[in-house]
C-alpha cells in the first residue's frame, strides 16, 4: 500500500536521532516505503478553506552523523496527504492550538491524523488524569494560593506525605516542586508555580515509590506495550525525567499497570488517540502524554521491539479500513 505520511514536528536539524522518537516513526515509515513529508508549524496555511503547507519529501537513515536528506520540496493540500502525524512537541500555546485547528481541515478533507486534533486540544497532559481517579492519589487542581496550601496541610496531616506542585503547561520536569507544610519557602514557591495565582497548577500527593523510578508505559490504539521504561531520578532529585537526569530502566509491566492502562484505553480509543504514553509512579497513574510521547527508541534497544512499527501498522489498517467505506 503507498502510503504519503506527514509528520509535523520540530526540525530535524534539532532533533537527537540516538533518542527522538519521531524519527523512529520515520524510520519505520521508510522500511515500509512510505513517502516522508517533514512538515514545521510555520509552513502550515489555509487557503480559504483548504489547508496546506510547505512540504520537504524526506529520506532518512540511522546515522547520527548524516541521519537525513530532503529531496522534492512542494507546497501541497494537507489532505493529499494520507496520515499525519502531530508530532511537535510542546509548549502547547496558541500555535499549537492553531496547528490543530488547520489539522482538523485536513481531516474534514478525509486525512487521518494521529492524535486526532480536537482531542489533543481537549485533553491536556496534567488535565487528562482527573478522568480517571480511581488509578491517581489525591489531587487539587486550582491556581488560589490559600486553597493550594490547605491541600499541601491536609495531605501531611492524613498521610504525613509531601506533596508535587507543577503547571499544567510544563514539560520535562520543569518547575516542579515538592513541598510540605515545613517549608520555609512555601509561600514563595505557591507564588512562583502559580505566577502569582495567574496560572493554574496542579497539586499531587508526593509518591515515595520514585525512587524505583517514573514508569513510561506507551500504548498503541490501546494496547499496552508490554514493558516500560522506569526513568530514575538522579541523585537528590524527586523528578525521573529523563531532561532532568534520571536513568532510563526497563522494566515488566505490573498487574496494576496493566490494570490503569485497561481503565484509560476504552477513552482513549473512543477520542482517536491511537499513540500515548502514560506516567505510573508506584502503583499511581500521573500523566497521559498524548502531545509527542517519547521513549520508543529506549524501550526498542533494551528489548528488540518495533513499537514504531507497531503503530504504522495499526495505522495502515486504519487507511484500509477508510478505504474499504
Amino acid at each position: 500500500m503507498h502510503v504519503k505520511i506527514g509528520f509535523v514536528m520540530d526540525p530535524l536539524t534539532s532533533i537527537n536521532s540516538k533518542k527522538d522518537s519521531t524519527f523512529a516513526m520515520m524510520l519505520a515509515a521508510q522500511k515500509s516505503n512510505w513517502e516522508i513529508h517533514t512538515i514545521y508549524q510555520a509552513d502550515l496555511y489555509t487557503e480559504n478553506e483548504i489547508p496546506r503547507t510547505y512540504s520537504r519529501i524526506a529520506q532518512v537513515e540511522d546515522n547520527p552523523e548524516h541521519w537525513f536528506t530532503f529531496h522534492t520540496k512542494q507546497d501541497i493540500d494537507l489532505s493529499s496527504l494520507d496520515v499525519i502525524l502531530m508530532r511537535k512537541d510542546p509548549p502547547f500555546d496558541i500555535e499549537y492550538i492553531a496547528t490543530t485547528y488547520i489539522l482538523q481541515l485536513a481531516e474534514q478533507l478525509g486525512t487521518l491524523v494521529v492524535n486526532k486534533a480536537a482531542s489533543l486540544r481537549d485533553n491536556n497532559e496534567k488535565m487528562f488524569i482527573t478522568q480517571f481517579p480511581q488509578c491517581c492519589t489525591p489531587f487539587m487542581v486550582s491556581r488560589n494560593k490559600n486553597r493550594l496550601r490547605e491541600f499541601v496541610n491536609q495531605r501531611f496531616q492524613a498521610e504525613h506525605q509531601d506533596v508535587i506542585l507543577k503547571p499544567l503547561d510544563g514539560m520535562g520536569g520543569t518547575s516542579i516542586y515538592r513541598v510540605n507544610p515545613q517549608d520555609p519557602n512555601l509561600s514563595v514557591i505557591l507564588e512562583t508555580v502559580s505566577e502569582n495565582e495567574s496560572r493554574t497548577v496542579m497539586a499531587q500527593q508526593f509518591i515515595p515509590e520514585i525512587i524505583h523510578g517514573d514508569k513510561r508505559v506507551l500504548l498503541v490504539d490501546g494496547e499496552a506495550v508490554p514493558y516500560a521504561l522506569a526513568r530514575i531520578p538522579a541523585a537528590g532529585e524527586t523528578r525521573g525525567n529523563l531532561a532532568a537526569g534520571g536513568t532510563g530502566v526497563g522494566v515488566d509491566l505490573s498487574e496494576r499497570d496493566h490494570w490503569i492502562c485497561q481503565q484509560i484505553a476504552p477513552v482513549l480509543k473512543q477520542q482517536g488517540i491511537l499513540f500515548a504514553g502514560i506516567d505510573i509512579i508506584g502503583d499511581y497513574l500521573t500523566e497521559i502524554n498524548i502531545t509527542s510521547p517519547t521513549c520508543i527508541r529506549e524501550l526498542d534497544r533494551i528489548y528488540s521491539l518495533d513499537i514504531a512499527g507497531d503503530l504504522l501498522r495499526c495505522i495502515e489498517k486504519y487507511l484500509v479500513r477508510k478505504k474499504r467505506k
